[in-house]
């Protein structure tokens, strides 16, 4: 199966249908982290599809990680208009790091990233699945196919994970990693689960970084596995029943 793994630097994805002994292609604006070999293309997605089809190769399913920047409920906050009276000289309740988009420019960059995600959608690919935390796309996009978790499937890590599939089946938990119990909030006798990446609030344990974001974005391993298998598994019953008819 020629598989086509859009937007992720990490690798991780690749290697796993990799190992499975499928025809694998990356690509990103970025190189790949992973130093193990592999063929990654750094450029455009759209671009490089579209030179990969002009020399004969397309995928028969593609992966694609959009940059969840402007579409993650983190930073909510940033989208909307500055308020200098309520907050005078800054506009928002908490210092704004430079570079950062707010108000109607981080509006437009979210309806930019939406298209984008609309676009992949569009592809002629038989089979697409596209991975984002849950945000704007359910409501800009559509609802997508489900959302899984990475300690459904062997990281001791949480992270909702939104998918939306196209002729793919939704991927079944394999291993479940049960979280430490904590008291939250404090003192209300509630317990609750928080996973190896969570303070006890439930907040990302990752310190600001220049690197940080790249940390957060990479597929964790146990997800990928499922895809690579569950959806090679679904794949080849395809062409079975086809063949049979």
């Amino acid at each position: 199966m020629k598989v086509f793994i859009g937007m992720e630097t990490s690798g991780v994805s690749r290697r796993a249908f990799e190992a499975l002994g499928h025809d694998v292609i990356s690509c990103d604006l970025l190189p790949a982290q992973d130093k193990r070999g592999g063929r990654h293309i750094v450029g455009d997605v759209f671009a490089a599809l579209e030179q990969l089809r002009a020399d004969g190769w397309w995928p028969d399913l593609a992966i694609f990680h959009p940059d969840c920047t402007y579409l993650t409920v983190s930073a909510a906050w940033a989208f909307k208009d500055p308020d200098f009276e309520r907050y005078p000289g800054v506009g928002y309740h908490q210092k704004v790091k430079p570079g950062t988009l707010t108000g109607a420019a981080r509006r437009e960059a979210r309806d930019k990233a939406v298209i984008l995600v609309k676009r992949i959608w569009s592809l002629s690919i038989k089979r697409i699945a596209i991975e984002n935390p849950i945000g704007a796309l359910s409501k800009r996009f559509m609802k997508p196919s489900q959302i899984v978790q990475p300690w459904q499937f062997g990281d001791d890590a949480s992270k909702a994970t939104c998918l939306w599939l196209r002729d793919l089946p939704t991927i079944k938990a394999t291993e479940k990693v049960p979280g430490r119990l904590v008291e939250w909030p404090r003192g209300s006798g509630k317990m609750v689960e928080r996973w190896s990446n969570q303070t006890d609030s439930g907040q990302n344990k990752l310190t600001p970084g220049d690197t940080r974001w790249q940390a957060r974005s990479d597929t964790f391993g146990g997800i990928a596995a499922a895809f690579s298998t569950q959806w090679t598994a679904a794949v080849s019953k395809e062409a079975a029943v086809t063949v049979a008819a």
